[in-house]
């Protein structure tokens, strides 16, 4: 099997190094470069303990690896959103791009000043790129060019209702969805104040009414709804190192109870292999998720009131594992494939 070449940039980031790992594992990729600007010259071995068969061995400056990047047939950006939002129009032209970062998930670059606090400079490209859920967008994903990778929170928050958003069971004005993460969300190079030492025996809510996943929920459930949804979005910090659970209020419309909703979910997720359906919303624990793919949903309702619970782990479902079933989906491979 002639295996395609890949490449990463930001490959020393949190995510940068799980996809790393699982891209080592996939059976049909061969990573072409990594880039560190830290790690220049170092063994990629030793920092992500995982023997290297062939490909790259050391990490490689950025400007190096975007030297090789018209040999690859896809580039992966796991870098900070000014970083891609410089590279990705570079890329572009020579091969296909899976940004990891939030540049260009966005349709309206007018959100971009409030929620980025940059005044996005390629306005066309976000209408080129394709939004990469595989469980809600799939067939938007086969074959394309340029993926925005979604954002963790976003991931976790927008499957755990949307199969209530694509039915019309809810009220789409009354969705509040809170979530806590694990601080490796952060990223490397986070402030003082998303360190382990500032969370440890302590838990709080940050960018209250003001994170840049909010609006990008918005439009996934806006997308699915076929109308405008508007939402309450809170995140919150967990002091441990990785996952998330977001925990979803809504209501339901008149007439609507547990069974109709049961059905939406089974409709929407029983044969998706990277997503696990649980008894109920109680059922839904990080623990089940963390270093996997995977995502597991559960639902409680009681009158009108309905409670949807979702755990994804940050760095792998919302970030490097989602990137590799989009690379799949890109490439026209099994969906799975290098995850399960």
């Amino acid at each position: 099997m002639t295996r395609a070449r890949v490449g990463i940039v930001g490959a020393s980031g949190y995510s940068g190094l799980d996809l790393t790992k699982l891209l080592l594992g996939h059976e049909r990729v061969t990573i072409d470069f990594l880039t560190s600007d830290r790690w220049v010259g170092q063994q990629v071995e030793s920092r992500v303990g995982v023997a290297v068969k062939e490909g790259a061995t050391q990490y490689v400056s950025v400007e190096a690896g975007l030297e090789r990047a018209a040999q690859c047939e896809v580039v992966f950006l796991a870098t900070p959103a000014e970083t891609s939002l410089e590279l990705a129009p570079k890329l572009l032209p020579k091969t296909r791009v899976i940004d990891l970062a939030g540049t260009f998930r966005l349709r309206d670059a007018s959100l971009y000043p409030s929620f980025y606090k940059f005044t996005h400079p390629e306005p066309a490209l976000l209408q080129q790129s394709a939004y990469g859920m595989p469980e809600l967008f799939r067939e938007r994903l086969v074959g394309q060019r340029f993926i925005a990778n979604p954002g963790c929170y976003a991931t976790a928050a927008a499957l755990s209702v949307a199969p209530l958003v694509k039915q019309g069971l809810i009220d789409l004005e009354s969705i509040v969805i809170s979530a806590a993460s694990g601080v490796s969300g952060a990223g490397r190079k986070a402030s003082e104040d998303f360190t382990f030492m500032e969370i440890d025996a302590d838990f709080r809510a940050y960018k209250v009414l003001s994170h840049q996943h909010t609006p990008e929920i918005e439009q996934t459930l806006s997308t699915v709804a076929g109308k405008p949804v508007s939402l309450v979005f809170t995140p919150h910090l967990l002091p441990m190192k990785r996952g998330i659970l977001s925990t979803a209020v809504v209501t339901l419309k008149d007439g609507v109870g547990a069974a109709e909703v049961s059905q939406a979910y089974e409709r929407a997720y029983a044969k998706e292999p990277l997503v696990k359906l649980m008894a109920n919303a109680e059922a839904v624990r990080i623990a089940d998720v963390v270093n996997t793919p995977k995502t597991t949903i559960g639902v409680s309702v009681k009158g009108k009131r309905c409670v949807a619970i979702s755990a994804i782990d940050n760095l792998q479902k919302g970030a490097a594992s989602q990137a590799v079933q989009n690379l799949n989906l890109v490439m026209g491979w099994p969906e799975t494939t290098g995850l399960l």
